[in-house]
Protein backbone atom coordinates (compact mmCIF):
# COMPACT_ATOMS: atom_id res chain seq x y z
CA UNK A 1 0.00 0.00 0.00
CA UNK A 2 1.35 3.38 -1.05
CA UNK A 3 0.67 6.12 1.51
CA UNK A 4 1.47 8.80 -1.07
CA UNK A 5 -1.23 7.42 -3.39
CA UNK A 6 -3.81 7.69 -0.60
CA UNK A 7 -2.70 11.28 0.06
CA UNK A 8 -3.05 12.10 -3.64
CA UNK A 9 -6.49 10.51 -3.71
CA UNK A 10 -7.59 12.70 -0.79
CA UNK A 11 -6.64 15.76 -2.82
CA UNK A 12 -8.51 14.76 -5.99
CA UNK A 13 -11.44 12.93 -4.41
CA UNK A 14 -13.99 15.68 -5.20
CA UNK A 15 -12.89 15.77 -8.82
CA UNK A 16 -12.96 11.96 -9.02
CA UNK A 17 -16.50 11.80 -7.63
CA UNK A 18 -17.73 14.45 -10.06
CA UNK A 19 -16.13 12.65 -13.00
CA UNK A 20 -17.46 9.18 -12.14
CA UNK A 21 -20.94 10.47 -11.30
CA UNK A 22 -21.04 12.28 -14.64
CA UNK A 23 -20.05 9.13 -16.56
CA UNK A 24 -22.55 6.99 -14.65
CA UNK A 25 -25.32 9.54 -15.02
CA UNK A 26 -24.68 9.85 -18.74
CA UNK A 27 -25.02 6.10 -19.23
CA UNK A 28 -27.78 5.39 -16.70
CA UNK A 29 -30.64 7.76 -15.99
CA UNK A 30 -31.09 8.54 -12.30
CA UNK A 31 -34.86 8.73 -12.79
CA UNK A 32 -36.65 5.63 -14.03
CA UNK A 33 -39.25 7.62 -15.89
CA UNK A 34 -41.23 5.29 -18.17
CA UNK A 35 -38.54 2.61 -18.14
CA UNK A 36 -38.08 -0.34 -15.83
CA UNK A 37 -35.34 -1.84 -13.68
CA UNK A 38 -34.34 -4.43 -16.30
CA UNK A 39 -33.75 -1.63 -18.78
CA UNK A 40 -31.38 0.09 -16.37
CA UNK A 41 -29.51 -3.13 -15.54
CA UNK A 42 -29.09 -3.91 -19.20
CA UNK A 43 -26.94 -0.78 -19.52
CA UNK A 44 -24.26 -2.02 -17.11
CA UNK A 45 -22.18 -3.54 -19.90
CA UNK A 46 -22.26 -0.23 -21.75
CA UNK A 47 -21.16 1.45 -18.53
CA UNK A 48 -18.22 -0.95 -18.27
CA UNK A 49 -17.12 0.13 -21.75
CA UNK A 50 -17.33 3.79 -20.72
CA UNK A 51 -15.27 3.15 -17.58
CA UNK A 52 -12.76 0.71 -19.02
CA UNK A 53 -10.51 0.86 -15.96
CA UNK A 54 -13.31 -0.27 -13.63
CA UNK A 55 -12.46 -3.49 -11.83
CA UNK A 56 -16.03 -4.62 -11.15
CA UNK A 57 -19.54 -3.25 -11.86
CA UNK A 58 -22.67 -4.61 -10.16
CA UNK A 59 -26.06 -3.54 -8.77
CA UNK A 60 -27.68 -3.71 -5.31
CA UNK A 61 -31.32 -3.61 -4.39
CA UNK A 62 -32.80 -1.23 -1.81
CA UNK A 63 -31.83 -3.66 0.99
CA UNK A 64 -28.19 -3.91 -0.02
CA UNK A 65 -28.43 -7.33 -1.68
CA UNK A 66 -26.52 -7.79 -4.94
CA UNK A 67 -29.01 -8.43 -7.77
CA UNK A 68 -26.59 -8.88 -10.68
CA UNK A 69 -23.45 -10.87 -11.32
CA UNK A 70 -20.19 -8.96 -11.40
CA UNK A 71 -19.27 -7.43 -14.73
CA UNK A 72 -15.49 -7.45 -15.04
CA UNK A 73 -12.69 -8.00 -17.54
CA UNK A 74 -10.95 -10.19 -14.95
CA UNK A 75 -12.08 -13.81 -15.22
CA UNK A 76 -11.97 -14.66 -11.51
CA UNK A 77 -14.08 -11.56 -10.71
CA UNK A 78 -16.67 -11.83 -13.47
CA UNK A 79 -19.97 -13.73 -13.19
CA UNK A 80 -20.03 -14.02 -9.38
CA UNK A 81 -21.46 -12.11 -6.43
CA UNK A 82 -25.18 -12.29 -7.16
CA UNK A 83 -27.13 -12.72 -3.91
CA UNK A 84 -24.36 -11.40 -1.64
CA UNK A 85 -25.47 -9.13 1.20
CA UNK A 86 -23.61 -5.81 1.06
CA UNK A 87 -25.83 -3.84 3.39
CA UNK A 88 -22.93 -3.40 5.83
CA UNK A 89 -20.68 -1.75 3.24
CA UNK A 90 -19.94 1.95 3.45
CA UNK A 91 -20.92 2.60 -0.15
CA UNK A 92 -24.43 1.24 0.56
CA UNK A 93 -25.42 3.05 3.74
CA UNK A 94 -23.56 6.21 2.71
CA UNK A 95 -25.58 6.38 -0.51
CA UNK A 96 -28.79 5.94 1.47
CA UNK A 97 -27.81 8.74 3.84
CA UNK A 98 -26.63 11.20 1.17
CA UNK A 99 -29.39 10.35 -1.33
CA UNK A 100 -26.96 10.93 -4.19
CA UNK A 101 -23.98 9.51 -6.06
CA UNK A 102 -21.04 9.03 -3.68
CA UNK A 103 -17.43 7.84 -3.63
CA UNK A 104 -15.82 5.87 -0.79
CA UNK A 105 -12.43 6.07 0.88
CA UNK A 106 -9.83 3.53 -0.32
CA UNK A 107 -10.27 0.07 1.21
CA UNK A 108 -8.81 -3.41 0.53
CA UNK A 109 -10.94 -5.52 -1.78
CA UNK A 110 -11.91 -8.88 -0.28
CA UNK A 111 -11.66 -10.57 -3.68
CA UNK A 112 -8.65 -9.02 -5.43
CA UNK A 113 -6.86 -7.87 -2.23
CA UNK A 114 -6.08 -4.53 -3.92
CA UNK A 115 -6.84 -1.05 -2.63
CA UNK A 116 -10.07 0.05 -4.33
CA UNK A 117 -12.67 2.80 -4.18
CA UNK A 118 -16.36 2.36 -4.94
CA UNK A 119 -18.60 4.85 -6.70
CA UNK A 120 -22.29 4.21 -5.98
CA UNK A 121 -25.13 5.65 -8.07
CA UNK A 122 -28.72 5.40 -6.73
CA UNK A 123 -31.67 4.81 -9.06
CA UNK A 124 -35.10 6.11 -8.01
CA UNK A 125 -38.57 5.75 -9.49
CA UNK A 126 -41.04 8.55 -10.13
CA UNK A 127 -42.17 8.57 -6.48
CA UNK A 128 -38.58 8.79 -5.22
CA UNK A 129 -38.40 5.18 -4.05
CA UNK A 130 -34.97 3.59 -4.20
CA UNK A 131 -34.95 0.77 -6.76
CA UNK A 132 -31.28 -0.11 -6.96
CA UNK A 133 -27.74 1.19 -6.51
CA UNK A 134 -25.21 0.84 -9.32
CA UNK A 135 -21.72 0.23 -7.90
CA UNK A 136 -18.41 0.63 -9.71
CA UNK A 137 -15.20 -0.65 -8.05
CA UNK A 138 -11.96 0.92 -9.30
CA UNK A 139 -8.47 0.27 -7.97
CA UNK A 140 -6.74 3.21 -6.31
CA UNK A 141 -4.00 3.04 -8.92
CA UNK A 142 -6.48 3.34 -11.80
CA UNK A 143 -8.57 6.13 -10.28
CA UNK A 144 -5.40 8.22 -9.94
CA UNK A 145 -4.49 7.51 -13.56
CA UNK A 146 -7.99 8.49 -14.69
CA UNK A 147 -8.35 11.72 -12.74
CA UNK A 148 -4.83 12.74 -11.74
CA UNK A 149 -2.35 12.59 -14.65
CA UNK A 150 0.54 13.60 -12.37
CA UNK A 151 0.08 10.51 -10.21
CA UNK A 152 3.12 8.67 -8.88
CA UNK A 153 2.24 5.88 -11.32
CA UNK A 154 2.17 8.13 -14.40
CA UNK A 155 5.04 8.25 -16.89
CA UNK A 156 6.56 11.32 -15.23
CA UNK A 157 6.15 9.67 -11.82
CA UNK A 158 7.92 6.55 -13.03
CA UNK A 159 10.79 8.60 -14.49
CA UNK A 160 11.02 10.49 -11.20
CA UNK A 161 11.26 7.24 -9.25
CA UNK A 162 13.99 5.91 -11.55
CA UNK A 163 15.94 9.17 -11.25
CA UNK A 164 15.73 9.25 -7.46
CA UNK A 165 16.73 5.58 -7.34
CA UNK A 166 19.82 6.30 -9.47
CA UNK A 167 20.83 9.24 -7.25
CA UNK A 168 20.24 7.12 -4.15
CA UNK A 169 22.58 4.43 -5.46
CA UNK A 170 25.25 7.01 -6.38
CA UNK A 171 25.06 8.74 -2.99
CA UNK A 172 25.17 5.35 -1.26
CA UNK A 173 28.45 4.64 -3.04
CA UNK A 174 29.83 8.01 -1.86
CA UNK A 175 28.75 7.24 1.71
CA UNK A 176 30.45 3.85 1.51
CA UNK A 177 33.70 5.37 0.23
CA UNK A 178 33.70 7.94 3.05
CA UNK A 179 33.04 5.18 5.56
CA UNK A 180 35.93 3.07 4.25
CA UNK A 181 38.25 6.11 4.15
CA UNK A 182 37.30 7.06 7.71
CA UNK A 183 38.03 3.55 8.99
CA UNK A 184 41.33 3.12 7.14
CA UNK A 185 42.60 6.58 8.18
CA UNK A 186 43.39 5.32 11.67
CA UNK A 187 43.45 1.52 11.28
CA UNK A 188 46.80 1.66 9.48
CA UNK A 189 48.37 2.47 12.89
CA UNK A 190 47.66 -1.11 13.90
CA UNK A 191 47.43 -2.02 17.58
CA UNK A 192 50.10 0.42 18.65
CA UNK A 193 47.82 3.04 20.17
CA UNK A 194 50.75 5.14 21.36
CA UNK A 195 51.49 6.35 17.83
CA UNK A 196 47.90 7.24 16.97
CA UNK A 197 47.56 10.97 16.27
CA UNK A 198 44.64 12.87 17.75
CA UNK A 199 44.19 14.78 14.48
CA UNK A 200 43.72 11.50 12.61
CA UNK A 201 41.03 10.48 15.09
CA UNK A 202 39.16 13.74 14.54
CA UNK A 203 39.53 13.48 10.76
CA UNK A 204 38.16 9.95 10.85
CA UNK A 205 35.25 11.13 13.00
CA UNK A 206 34.39 13.84 10.49
CA UNK A 207 34.54 11.41 7.56
CA UNK A 208 32.34 8.91 9.38
CA UNK A 209 29.88 11.64 10.35
CA UNK A 210 29.66 12.86 6.75
CA UNK A 211 29.14 9.26 5.65
CA UNK A 212 26.30 8.94 8.13
CA UNK A 213 24.81 12.27 6.96
CA UNK A 214 24.83 11.16 3.32
CA UNK A 215 23.41 7.75 4.23
CA UNK A 216 20.62 9.45 6.18
CA UNK A 217 19.96 11.65 3.13
CA UNK A 218 19.77 8.57 0.89
CA UNK A 219 17.41 6.86 3.30
CA UNK A 220 15.10 9.88 3.42
CA UNK A 221 15.10 10.31 -0.38
CA UNK A 222 14.45 6.62 -1.04
CA UNK A 223 11.63 6.34 1.52
CA UNK A 224 9.84 9.55 0.50
CA UNK A 225 10.38 9.77 -3.26
CA UNK A 226 10.68 6.10 -4.29
CA UNK A 227 8.74 4.09 -1.71
CA UNK A 228 6.29 6.92 -1.06
CA UNK A 229 6.26 6.50 2.70
CA UNK A 230 4.42 9.00 4.85
CA UNK A 231 6.38 11.78 6.53
CA UNK A 232 6.72 11.69 10.27
CA UNK A 233 3.94 13.23 12.29
CA UNK A 234 4.58 16.59 13.87
CA UNK A 235 6.70 17.93 11.02
CA UNK A 236 3.87 19.08 8.81
CA UNK A 237 4.99 19.99 5.32
CA UNK A 238 8.63 20.25 6.36
CA UNK A 239 10.71 18.28 3.92
CA UNK A 240 12.38 15.53 5.94
CA UNK A 241 15.21 15.08 3.41
CA UNK A 242 16.52 18.61 3.96
CA UNK A 243 15.94 18.69 7.72
CA UNK A 244 17.66 15.39 8.42
CA UNK A 245 20.59 16.17 6.13
CA UNK A 246 21.14 19.65 7.59
CA UNK A 247 20.95 18.15 11.08
CA UNK A 248 23.74 15.73 10.21
CA UNK A 249 25.82 18.53 8.68
CA UNK A 250 25.42 20.60 11.87
CA UNK A 251 26.69 17.63 13.88
CA UNK A 252 29.69 17.26 11.53
CA UNK A 253 30.53 20.98 11.81
CA UNK A 254 30.20 20.80 15.60
CA UNK A 255 32.74 17.99 15.68
CA UNK A 256 35.02 20.00 13.39
CA UNK A 257 34.74 22.99 15.75
CA UNK A 258 35.56 20.78 18.73
CA UNK A 259 38.62 19.44 16.88
CA UNK A 260 39.82 22.97 16.15
CA UNK A 261 39.42 23.95 19.82
CA UNK A 262 41.69 21.11 20.95
CA UNK A 263 44.12 21.61 18.08
CA UNK A 264 44.60 25.35 18.58
CA UNK A 265 44.61 25.01 22.37
CA UNK A 266 47.64 22.70 22.11
CA UNK A 267 49.50 24.26 19.17
CA UNK A 268 48.49 27.89 18.62
CA UNK A 269 46.10 29.45 21.20
CA UNK A 270 45.99 32.72 19.25
CA UNK A 271 43.94 30.98 16.51
CA UNK A 272 41.24 29.89 18.96
CA UNK A 273 39.12 32.77 17.63
CA UNK A 274 38.62 30.84 14.37
CA UNK A 275 37.17 27.94 16.31
CA UNK A 276 34.85 30.40 18.05
CA UNK A 277 33.73 31.74 14.64
CA UNK A 278 32.92 28.22 13.51
CA UNK A 279 31.00 27.48 16.71
CA UNK A 280 29.02 30.72 16.20
CA UNK A 281 28.19 29.71 12.63
CA UNK A 282 27.01 26.28 13.81
CA UNK A 283 24.84 27.96 16.44
CA UNK A 284 23.25 30.21 13.83
CA UNK A 285 22.56 27.21 11.60
CA UNK A 286 20.93 25.38 14.49
CA UNK A 287 18.77 28.38 15.41
CA UNK A 288 17.75 28.92 11.77
CA UNK A 289 16.80 25.26 11.33
CA UNK A 290 14.79 25.32 14.56
CA UNK A 291 12.89 28.45 13.46
CA UNK A 292 12.21 26.93 10.03
CA UNK A 293 10.79 23.76 11.57
CA UNK A 294 8.70 25.73 14.04
CA UNK A 295 7.07 28.13 11.57
CA UNK A 296 6.59 25.56 8.80
CA UNK A 297 4.34 23.35 10.92
CA UNK A 298 0.64 23.38 10.02
CA UNK A 299 -0.36 23.95 13.65
CA UNK A 300 1.63 27.19 13.62
CA UNK A 301 -0.27 28.32 10.54
CA UNK A 302 -3.58 27.37 12.08
CA UNK A 303 -2.74 29.32 15.23
CA UNK A 304 -1.99 32.41 13.16
CA UNK A 305 -5.27 32.08 11.30
CA UNK A 306 -7.20 31.91 14.60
Amino acid sequence: MQIKEIEEYAQIRTKARAYLCYIMGRNISQSMGSGNLDTVLSKLKDLKQSISKAEVIYALDSNGKQITDNISDTKNLSGIGKGDDRSDRAYYYRTLAEHRCSLTDPYPSLISNKMVVTSSFPIYDETDNLLCIICVDITLENILKMVHPSSVDSISGTISKITYTAFSLALSAVALLLFVKGITSFLHFGLDFSIIEINKIFEATILLTLSLAIFDLVKAIFEEEVLGKEKKHGTGDTHQTMVRFLGSIIIALSIEALMLVFKFALTDPIKLQYAVYLITGVSLLLISLSLYMKFSRPESKNTKQK
